[in-house]
C-alpha cells in the first residue's frame, strides 16, 4: 500500500514536481452538488483569471448572470459560429447542405476543425466575414470586430464579448430559418469530447451540466501543451457501471490552433494570455444560453485553465441545468490514461489533460498500479469519460477515496 511520509500531498511532490498542485487547492476536494440541484447565483472567478460571463434564461427573458459582458476577448474557435452563419446567410429559400460542404461544416462545428475554418476564411473574404455579420441588418453585434491590422489571416483573433455571444445564440434559436437552426444547433449537440487537434473540449458547460446541452468551445495559448485526447478515428463502446447502459464515442481528426504570437500582445484585444471559452445552451429546449469567456495568467497549462473554467462555470445560476452526480477531485501526473475497465490491460480510451479536475462517479478495486513508492488497487470511474483511472492519480491521501461510493 501507499507509504505515508509527510502526508500524501507532500509524498506525491517527491514523486512528481507537480503532483501536489491539484490536491493543494481545496475546492478540488469538495463533492459536487447533488444531481438536479442548482447552486446560488454567484460568479466565482478563480484567482488570476479574467472573465466575461452572461447567462440568459430564454423562458423568462432575463439574465441570471452578468459579469464584464461587454469586455472584448479574442474569440478563438467561437468565431466558427459566425463562419457557419455567413455560409447560410444568402442561401434562401434552399438551405440544404451539399455533401461536399457538410464534410467540412460538421467537423468545424462538432470537433472545432481548424482546416475547415481557415479554408472558408481565406475563400470568403477573411475579415469581411465579420464585417458582414456584425451589421444591424444581420446580427447587430456591438462588441465584435475583425482581427487587428497585421493579423487579418487569424480568424481566432476576432474580438467577441459575452453579450454578443448571447446575441448570436438568440438569433440561432429564435430568428434563424429552421433548417439553419437545426443544422447548427444539431451539430453543437454532437460536440465530440476530443477535438480535431486532440484537445479535450468538454470543459466548462459540457463538464458542469448533464445533457441536454450544445456547445461551441474555444482555446488559444502558447502554453497549452499538445493535445493528447483520444486516437484519430477511434471507436469505443463503453459501459457505465452506475446505469448498465452502453454508449459509443468517436473522436476528431485534425487541428485547432487559433494561434498566439508574442508580437500581437500590443493589440487592443489581449492576444497573448491563454484563452479558454465555453459557450452554448443548457437544458431542455435550450432554456439557458451560457457564455463564459476567460483569459488566464501567462504560462498557464491547459489542465489548469480547464479546471479553473470548470469551477467558474459550476458556480453559475443556469436555469434548466442539471448538475451531474459525483465528486470533483484533482489529478496529478501527465498523460493519465482513461481505460474501459479497472486494469492497465485495457487499451486507453483517451488521456486526461495534465492535472485536470475530474468528476468521480464511484470506485472499485481492480488491478494494482505501482508508482514507487506507492501502490494502489482502487480505481475511479469517470462518468463523463465513460472510463476508469487508477486512484493512484487522484489527489487524495487514501487509496480508497473516503467520500466516494463503491461501484
Amino acid at each position: 500500500m501507499r507509504l505515508r511520509l509527510l502526508g500524501a500531498v507532500a509524498a506525491l511532490l517527491l514523486v512528481c514536481g507537480v503532483a501536489g498542485s491539484a490536491a493543494a487547492d481545496t475546492p478540488s476536494e469538495r463533492p459536487a452538488a447533488p444531481a438536479g440541484t442548482q447552486a446560488a447565483a454567484s460568479v466565482q472567478v478563480p484567482a488570476g483569471v479574467t472573465a466575461g460571463v452572461a447567462v440568459f434564461d430564454r423562458q423568462t427573458g432575463t439574465f441570471t448572470e452578468q459579469l464584464n459582458t461587454g469586455t472584448q476577448f479574442r474569440s478563438a474557435s467561437v468565431v466558427k459560429l459566425l463562419l457557419a452563419l455567413d455560409y447560410f446567410w444568402d442561401r434562401a429559400p434552399d438551405y440544404s447542405v451539399p455533401a461536399a460542404d457538410r464534410a467540412w461544416l460538421e467537423p468545424m462545428l462538432r470537433s472545432s476543425d481548424d482546416k475547415a475554418a481557415s479554408a472558408y476564411w481565406s475563400d470568403h473574404g477573411g475579415p469581411a466575414i465579420i464585417t458582414r455579420m456584425v451589421r444591424t441588418d444581420r446580427l447587430g453585434l456591438s462588441d465584435t470586430a475583425p482581427p487587428p491590422a497585421g493579423y487579418e489571416g487569424y480568424w481566432g483573433y476576432t474580438a467577441l464579448s459575452a453579450r454578443d455571444t448571447v446575441t448570436i445564440y438568440r438569433y440561432l434559436l429564435d430568428k434563424a430559418p429552421a433548417p439553419v437552426r437545426d443544422f447548427v444547433m444539431g451539430n453543437l449537440r454532437q460536440s465530440t469530447r476530443c477535438a480535431s487537434d486532440h484537445f479535450d473540449q468538454h470543459f466548462g458547460i459540457a463538464g458542469a451540466f448533464d445533457k441536454p446541452w450544445a456547445v461551441k468551445q474555444g482555446w488559444s495559448g502558447s502554453s497549452f501543451e499538445k493535445g493528447t485526447c483520444g486516437t484519430p478515428g477511434s471507436f469505443v463502446a463503453k459501459t457505465d457501471p452506475t446505469t448498465g447502459t452502453t454508449t459509443d464515442s468517436t473522436t476528431g481528426t485534425t487541428t485547432d490552433s487559433a494561434g498566439t504570437s508574442a508580437a500581437a500582445a500590443a493589440a487592443s484585444v489581449d492576444l497573448a494570455r491563454p484563452a479558454l471559452h465555453s459557450t452554448g445552451t443548457v437544458g431542455a429546449n435550450d432554456r439557458s444560453i451560457v457564455a463564459v469567456l476567460t483569459l488566464h495568467p501567462t504560462g498557464t497549462s491547459y489542465g489548469k485553465a480547464y479546471t479553473d473554467l470548470g469551477r467558474l462555470t459550476r458556480s453559475l445560476d443556469v436555469p434548466g441545468g442539471v448538475r451531474p452526480a459525483g465528486w470533483w477531485y484533482g489529478t496529478w501526473s501527465d498523460h493519465v490514461n482513461v481505460r474501459p475497465g479497472p486494469s492497465t490491460a485495457n487499451p486507453a480510451l483517451t488521456q486526461l489533460p495534465a492535472g485536470v479536475e475530474v468528476l468521480v462517479g464511484c470506485q472499485k478495486q481492480g488491478q494494482r498500479v505501482d508508482v514507487p513508492p506507492y501502490s494502489n488497487d482502487w480505481w475511479a470511474y469517470l462518468p463523463q469519460y465513460g472510463g476508469w483511472i487508477s486512484n493512484i492519480y487522484i489527489s487524495t491521501p487514501d487509496n480508497r477515496i473516503p467520500d466516494v461510493r463503491d461501484c
